[in-house]
């Protein structure tokens, strides 16, 4: 192993028993394509994503133990949006380590926060299937237990969520409808929808962001913002 993985060990303060786990969670699409790799840190993402919502639940529960449901997604939705996790991984010095395709390096893709806090999660998920939970609490709650996160950042997922839950037989489900662009420079649609009818969509460079669009047009939708 490089140096600079044996460096970025050392930032995360964990050893990886397993390698090829790391490299893969450092392994963007656009780098995977470029190199013929079977897999890059798409399917990692999406494990650390609930690992990190759960861990970060938890430390949210046992913090507040007075406050609502609807004040607890508030902290956790603040703690794990992108724009935090992109802090996160600047401090772990992802931003050295990813590994892009040509085309994404020439477009600063390493700079891009919605790649850097996907690659938070995938590395996430790595340590986890590397060493369990354990590891994977020690490195999330070693920065959401800090000072300084934004409760305020408006998270429409969680408001149209609100929303819905007042009503226990809805169900608000997120579907990627398209995908265009090349890999440094995607463009994702997504569709919400209620019960299986469409409520809003919306785009963005990344799905997350198309997600919080899409849900942001759908509280439009139903007057419940401007």
């Amino acid at each position: 192993m490089d140096e600079k993985l044996e460096k970025f060990q050392k930032n995360l303060n964990y050893k990886f028993k397993n390698t090829e786990l790391l490299e893969r969670a450092l392994s963007h699409s656009s780098y995977a394509n470029e190199k013929g790799l079977k897999e890059s840190n798409e399917r990692l993402e999406f494990l650390g994503d609930s690992v990190l919502g759960f861990i970060s639940a938890e430390y949210f529960f046992n913090l507040y133990k007075n406050q609502p449901e609807g004040s607890l997604t508030k902290h956790r939705a603040a703690a794990v949006c992108e724009k935090t996790l992109c802090t996160f991984s600047k401090e772990l010095e992802i931003d050295k380590v990813i590994k892009l395709g040509k085309g994404e390096i020439r477009m600063g893709g390493a700079q891009r926060p919605s790649i850097l806090a996907d690659a938070f999660e995938s590395v996430l998920a790595a340590i986890y299937l590397d060493g369990g939970i354990e590891p994977a609490k020690e490195l999330v709650l070693r920065f959401i237990t800090r000072e300084g996160i934004d409760v305020s950042v408006r998270d429409y997922k969680t408001m149209l969520q609100e929303v819905v839950q007042k009503h226990p037989e809805e169900t608000v489900e997120y579907y990627v409808v398209d995908e265009k662009g090349p890999d440094h420079a995607k463009e994702f649609t997504v569709e919400v929808h209620l019960n299986s009818n469409i409520l809003g969509s919306g785009t963005g460079r990344s799905k997350k962001l198309a997600e919080q669009a899409a849900a942001k047009e759908a509280l439009k939708l139903m007057g419940l913002r401007e």
